[in-house]
């Protein structure tokens, strides 16, 4: 039986890690008669997909459109890699290096002065920030800690600094006039269509947004964000930082919500420095600067200028830093702050890490310092405060003995997509922004001023079903407390609890600990069962599991990336995520510099083991089940020999991690009994295996401690990716016998 299980190639540090270990995992899957087909859905191959008119032969399929018809298929078993959630500078770089190898793309458009502007702009905006994730995920999702990994982490705790109840770390967030304060929520009782429409103060009406579909049942949202609101509040929290010597730290999502994130991350900027952009922001607009690209943006166009002129805008900015409080560092030793780049510091990735370091961050000194973390809108910054505040009074975490807090996570079919495509608009000029109906009913109205953001969301009536379905059966599954994270003051939260309280009387829910709370209450709830050393499941909608899957497995196990991610398809299928440990730009630069990958693919080999145990339930396939039964034995040896790469250039680095996976995997099925075919087999190769070790482990080394040159960074030559990352000719002998 030939069955085939698709790979996706994506972005810089996973795309090397591709091509060693997949040249194993089809090997070992060869045996079984399952096949891998691989899609590339890499932020190049996304920019290149969406101008085959320009590209002659040289056209790429457009594999993120093809993944999207497929996860509606039954049968579908996806593995889905990290990929870039491409910032404008991102985008901007891969586009210039893609000329450089004969690609006809446009440049980004800075401005929409034309139609032909306009239109290109419009085909990049479909590849910026998180434009993968909500194409393939139909599905929800089920996020938590294998065993394995748990027990790993308690026998080799990560650090975690110490926290004291002197701490003047803390979190800051708006108290009117954010989204969250904002919010109108509204539940359809017929199938409909709604028009977005903005009305000025002269009475001239736009439509921002045709008449588009909604569903039965369907929640449909709207907010927005006062830019004098915001303003005022940043202002505040600046004078306030410089007065208690706090660093002033930045945290936002400008990758996930790629329309709102960046303009907030653009007026924090020109806040911040306001002194700056008094003085020569007219200069600024004529040189182009985009603040919301970050401040590395201005600095880089202030080559546009005269040495006196830049010398001039220099000096103020240093006064400014001066005038200011200490910003968070990036990079100390490069000077890169806070504010440099929006996809630099990622709330959901960074407040761990700021959790993790006894709430401090880094100065411009390379010390570590108290820290004002700044997350402006309040919808979820209050989860930070109460885990802040939580340490504050009961110390740091012991990973030696806490618990585990995995999700469930509400985001099928673009469930709660805040601030990340066509329903997020800037407003230019005062006015009301105003949602109507198919039957010309006003369902929500806004009045706005110029600079405000405004958004709106859907959120399906079959994908909350299927959510309060998955965290049912995880709890029953798992014998743990499930908690729903919502909150009855929140216009949106209240709508899904009606629906939470309704779909949970379709399930069998006796003997199941299943509760509704706020998310203080909560995140307080579930640090206490932490400490205690117990298990609690999280159901949350979209963002906040985004915001949560990291955040507790970073306390936990010291990185997101070790997660188990699993999508169960709501038509059948599976996709099966590799973690969320983004893609590793610094990985890629130390492969480049001295040719050691150090990326972890532990949450590939965790992700493979379960879909291959889902293809096994699917087809009614043995072997399959018994490559995912002894998958698992050898990643759980893999963890316990401690085979992850290591930093060094004398230690084993992707490359040697994959031999020892593919060591002990082939040792697993030596010894299995449920396929005495596939046992004959699998022990020669074990045995040639192990008996090169020594000699496989030498070739790896031997080209370490050399650059590496791939000719590209976001389009990587294959043939020359291929040689770096297979330098081992008897491994690779080896492999192939199974061919």
């Amino acid at each position: 039986m030939s069955s085939k299980i698709i790979y996706t190639l994506t972005d810089e540090a996973p795309y090397l890690a591709t091509f060693s270990l997949l040249p194993i995992l089809k090997a070992f899957a060869k045996t079984a008669g399952i096949d891998f087909e691989t899609y590339d859905i890499s932020l190049a191959a996304r920019i290149l997909a969406q101008f085959p008119e320009r590209l002659g032969n040289k056209q790429v399929a457009d594999d993120l459109n093809l993944l999207g018809q497929l996860v509606l298929d039954p049968y579908a078993n996806i593995i889905k890699l990290p990929n870039i959630s491409a910032s404008i500078p991102q985008i901007k770089e891969a586009i210039a290096e893609l000329q450089t190898q004969g690609f006809d793309v446009p440049n980004y458009p800075d401005s929409e002065n034309s139609e032909e502007a306009l239109a290109i702009r419009a085909k990049y905006d479909k590849v910026k920030g998180s434009a993968v994730n909500p194409v393939l995920r139909e599905g929800n999702s089920d996020r938590r800690a294998p065993k394995a990994v748990k027990d790993y982490a308690k026998k080799n705790p990560h650090s975690m600094g110490a926290w004291s109840s002197d701490s003047k770390s803390h979190v800051a967030y708006m108290n009117f006039g954010d989204f969250a304060h904002n919010e109108l929520s509204h539940t359809f009782s017929e199938d409909n269509t709604v028009q977005i429409e903005f009305l000025n103060t002269q009475g001239q009406r736009t439509v921002l947004k045709p008449h588009f579909r909604v569903l039965k049942d369907e929640i449909i949202d709207a907010t927005y964000m006062s830019k004098k609101a915001l303003v005022d509040f940043l202002q505040h929290h600046i004078a306030d930082a410089k007065e208690k010597n706090l660093l002033y730290s930045l945290h936002l999502k400008a990758t996930m919500m790629k329309v709102s994130d960046p303009v907030i991350f653009g007026y924090a900027v020109e806040v911040f420095f306001a002194e700056v952009f008094a003085k020569f922001g007219e200069l600024f607009e004529k040189i182009g600067v985009e603040v919301k690209n970050g401040f590395n943006d201005l600095l880089l166009k202030l080559d546009q200028l005269t040495a006196e002129q830049k010398s001039t805008i220099l000096d103020a900015i240093e006064q400014s830093y001066y005038n200011n409080p200490a910003l968070a560092m990036v990079n100390s030793e490069n000077g890169i702050t806070n504010l440099h780049f929006p996809n630099d510091v990622i709330v959901d990735a960074s407040m761990p890490a700021m959790i993790r370091n006894s709430g401090r961050m880094w100065n411009r000194n390379g010390l570590a310092q108290d820290t004002k973390a700044v997350i402006p809108d309040s919808s979820y910054a209050k989860v930070y405060e109460a885990v802040i505040n939580y340490c504050k009074k009961n110390g740091a975490f012991n990973p030696t003995t806490m618990g585990s807090v995995p999700n469930v996570g509400l985001m099928a079919q673009q469930a709660e997509e805040y601030g990340s495509h066509n329903k997020t608009f800037v407003l230019s000029e005062p006015g009301t922004v105003q949602v109507i109906d198919a039957h010309g009913v006003l369902i929500f109205e806004h009045h706005v001023e110029a600079g405000d953001i405004w958004r709106m969301c859907q959120t399906k009536d079959a994908a909350i079903s299927d959510w309060v379905k998955l965290a049912v059966n995880r709890a029953r599954l798992s014998n743990t407390p499930a908690v729903f994270w919502l909150d009855k003051n929140r216009a949106h939260d209240l709508q899904l609890i009606a629906k939470v309280d309704k779909y949970l009387l379709e399930h069998d829910t006796q003997g199941l600990d299943i509760r509704i709370m706020n998310l203080e209450d909560a995140t307080n709830h579930a640090c206490e069962r932490l400490t205690q050393g117990l298990d609690t499941i999280s159901v949350t909608g979209n963002v906040l599991r985004d915001y949560l899957t990291d955040l507790f497995p970073i306390l936990e196990v010291g990185t997101s990336a070790k997660m188990l991610s699993i999508v169960p398809l709501m038509n059948g299928g599976g996709l099966f995520e590799t973690g969320a440990g983004g893609t590793a730009p610094k990985h890629v630069q130390q492969f480049l510099h001295d040719n050691l990958l150090r990326w972890d693919s532990l949450g590939e080999f965790l992700a493979l083991a379960a879909s291959f145990e889902h293809f096994s339930q699917v087809h009614n396939h043995q072997r399959a089940n018994v490559l995912a039964k002894t998958l698992d034995q050898a990643t759980g040896k893999f963890l316990q020999e401690d085979k992850s790469p290591s930093r060094k250039l004398d230690g084993i680095n992707n490359r040697g991690s994959h031999f020892y996976l593919s060591l002990y995997w082939a040792q697993a099925l030596a010894n299995q009994t449920d396929d005495l075919e596939l046992a004959s087999k699998f022990k020669e190769i074990a045995g040639a295996l192990t008996e090169n070790e020594d000699l496989i482990l030498k070739e790896f080394l031997a080209v370490q401690g050399h650059p590496v040159d791939i000719q590209g960074y976001y389009k990587p030559n294959l043939e020359l990716t291929v040689q770096a990352m297979r330098p081992s000719k008897l491994f690779n002998a080896i492999l192939a016998r199974l061919n």
